[in-house]
């Protein structure tokens, strides 16, 4: 499920039978505990957190969550470099929970294995997640600025996906951001839009895929009901997959999402 998704804080949190994963804590703690109380989930089965990248919208309190419960913090060294130098994150890891993966080997937590992919972006490094259960595989990716060869065949890998529709073209452009703004956020190491996360789906995805999030939409730039339509419309003439029956759904930016079942 997700507590969060935009540029005002991510996290989002998947688990089976009492071992559950953070990733990304961009949510505050008390918001974080509150949603674990009000959905009859307990912080004690937080294991462990995976982070995406350095920015403060998805890392500011992961100090305080892995002090407040003992839990390592997974991350490319450049991440956790990243982590340490910025200034929004007040509580910085333990260097006793602080744990270096590397992009493209597999580490096994709990009954998942778990590997990271490079996404490009504006940070000083940024990773999705392919996490492996039962023979499923979900997959998320955020902050995307393009789709490379890389994130295609994890696409087409995935039976559920977490993908980035940050923004309407037609809505950036003729908003009030300033040029050099909308310049970044529509770049090569920007932000995916809608269309292009349609098209990256369109491209790659096979007819595993069963279920689609649509993650990190802008406040300013999107609208959730825009962001759906606009994928939905872009999969219709798909012909590697079903797109009728391929569930899409939006994860709203500042409250939680129901509990999703991924099912073998």
């Amino acid at each position: 499920m997700s507590f969060g998704s935009g540029s005002c804080g991510n996290c989002y949190y998947i688990g089976y039978d009492g071992f559950g994963i953070l990733i990304d804590a961009g949510i505050g703690i008390r918001k974080l505990k509150k949603y674990f109380s009000d959905y009859g989930l307990s912080l004690n089965d937080i294991k462990c957190v995976l982070v995406t990248h350095d920015h403060a919208d998805h890392v500011k309190t992961v100090g305080m969550v892995s002090k407040m419960l003992n839990v390592p913090v997974y991350a490319t060294a450049k991440v956790h470099e990243g982590i340490g130098k910025n200034y929004c994150v007040k509580k910085k890891i333990d260097i006793a929970n602080v744990r270096n993966i590397c992009q493209g080997e597999d580490f096994v937590l709990g009954d998942f294995i778990v590997s990271a992919f490079h996404i490009p972006h504006d940070s000083l490094d940024n990773v999705g997640f392919e996490i492996k259960y039962g023979g499923l595989v979900f997959c998320l990716m955020t902050d995307i600025g393009h789709v490379t060869e890389d994130l295609g065949s994890k696409i087409a890998e995935a039976d559920y996906l977490v993908i980035e529709a940050n923004y309407d073209e037609e809505m950036l452009w003729t908003g009030v951001y300033p040029d050099y703004l909308k310049k970044r956020v529509s770049g090569g190491t920007g932000h995916l839009s809608n269309k292009q996360c349609a098209d990256a789906i369109l491209n790659n995805a096979t007819d595993k895929l069963r279920h689609v999030w649509l993650c990190h939409l802008s406040q300013e730039n999107n609208h959730p009901e825009l962001a759906r339509k606009t994928v939905e419309l872009g999969l219709k003439d798909a012909v590697r997959f079903d797109a009728e029956k391929l569930c899409v759904d939006v994860l709203r930016r500042n409250a939680p999402s129901e509990i999703f079942e991924i099912t073998v």
